[in-house]
């Protein structure tokens, strides 16, 4: 793990939006957390680069590209050239001084470049070799992911850099391994690098691909067309490059009698972080945010705190962004509070805060949505019906117009503020996929 300066780490800021007023008895106190990163990669800042090929003494990086080679990807032929031709997009991508490689997977895993158990490092001539490589990837064989990530994961271990990312490209279920073996996979792997995955067509299995990227911090997505699979490629790669810090976690503090009772992840997408901590001490635990470039992301805590009387007021919980350090110890980027006082002002303490209620409803439409699809598929078309209502709703009402987009391909609206819906008789694959692949990106406030 490298050891970051001051001058060479984005500046963290942490903006805590609550309403603090609890009635008397009340006990659970909420807060919206908006972590904002600026000076990184990702607007000006600098670009990342491996050990020796500094920048601007920027840290340095290294990323994997999984591209799956089984047998399906040959139907139609056209998915393994657009699959060698996004590969190559993303190798172009990347910046001179990053360390990469790519592997082809099915039921195994093969190192297709540099192909000599490590790293190379990218400059022109090295991307020049790597796509030249990416002209020998066939189809055949059957997909077992987990050994793509173990793979990775030795790649990357080479590398004596701080952020490690790696991209994932699959277009079939995962037939050849045990679910349990993938999932020791993502255990032994989680938090030693983050991951992308895209799913190509509609014959893969939405839950097993957005399983992959959420234990492995990173986004997911539906490419339903191969031919976007090089734009998809390049940007997910320009995002990639954009990271400037990895392994920041967020350490919650509380106070003797208060605990936690959930941390999650609400923009921009939604991610229950709450059985992710690491004890970092007396009362004090951490949970992982990943990697960061410049960008901004917005965490719901909820406290529950001792009773108190009218009048008091208590500290329900110190929140610390927190870089860990070669010798143990951890470097504060930024902190905030979140408070608790008690009153008997009826007014002050049943304000919802909009921010809370906001990202309450998002995380109520993530669920209602994978709900739905869930009893659509079982026959269950009354509770379908009721569920997905109940997510045009919310969509509506919280100004998320892509997924009430994505929603109206597969209910028809028939007045969205009541949620009054009629399931559509026939849905393609693709439209109900790209629904709940998507179904946790979220919207912020509207101001």
């Amino acid at each position: 793990m490298a050891n970051f300066s001051k001058s060479n780490v984005p500046q963290f800021s942490v903006d805590i939006y609550q309403n603090e007023y609890l009635p008397e008895g009340g006990r659970e106190v909420n807060a919206i957390v908006t972590v904002t990163s600026t000076g990184g990669g990702t607007s000006g800042g600098h670009p990342l680069a491996a050990p020796g090929y500094a920048v601007d003494g920027a840290p340095g990086g290294a990323v994997v590209i999984m591209v799956d080679c089984s047998g399906s990807m040959d139907y139609p032929p056209t998915k393994m050239r657009n699959a060698r031709d996004a590969t190559a997009a993303a190798i172009d991508t990347i910046r001179d001084g990053v360390a990469f490689a790519v592997v082809g997977g099915t039921h195994q895993a093969r190192e297709v470049y540099p192909a000599n158990g490590g790293l190379a490092i990218a400059d022109a001539q090295t991307r020049g070799q790597a796509k030249q490589a990416l002209r020998k990837l066939t189809s055949g064989g059957g997909t077992a992911i987990g050994t793509w990530l173990r793979l990775a994961d030795r790649l990357l271990a080479t590398a004596d850099v701080p952020i490690r990312h790696g991209i994932l490209l699959t277009d079939g279920r995962n037939e050849h391994e045990k679910p349990e073996d993938l999932r020791a996979t993502l255990e032994a792997c989680a938090g030693r690098f983050t991951c992308d995955a895209r799913g190509v067509g509609t014959d893969w299995e939405v839950k097993e691909l957005t399983g992959i990227a959420s234990a492995m911090l990173g986004s997911v997505d539906i490419v339903a067309d191969p031919a976007g699979l090089k734009a998809d490629f390049q940007a997910m790669m320009e995002t990639a490059m954009g990271k400037e810090v990895a392994d920041v976690g967020l350490r919650l503090w509380t106070p003797q009698g208060s605990e936690i009772r959930f941390v999650k992840q609400v923009a921009p997408t939604v991610e229950d972080l709450t059985a992710r901590r690491t004890e970092a001490g007396p009362r004090a635990g951490d949970y992982p945010t990943g990697s960061w470039g410049d960008e901004s992301r917005d965490y719901h805590v909820c406290v529950q705190v001792p009773n108190a009387g009218v009048g008091q007021e208590m500290l329900a919980a110190r929140l610390s962004l927190v870089l860990p350090q070669p010798d143990g110890t951890s470097q504060v980027l930024s902190q905030g509070l979140v408070r608790a006082v008690w009153t008997d002002d009826m007014a002050a303490s049943t304000r919802i805060n909009p921010q809370v209620a906001h990202y309450t409803g998002q995380a109520e439409l993530a669920s209602v949505i994978q709900e739905g699809l869930e009893a659509r598929k079982s026959g269950d078309l009354d509770g379908a019906t009721a569920k997905l209502g109940r997510a045009v709703q919310l969509a509506s009402a919280s100004g998320n117009d892509d997924t009430a987009k994505l929603l109206a391909k597969v209910v028809d609206v028939v007045d969205a503020p009541s949620g009054t819906v009629r399931l559509k008789a026939r849905v393609a694959d693709a439209d109900e996929m790209t629904l709940e692949t998507r179904s946790t990106k979220t919207v912020r406030v509207k101001k």
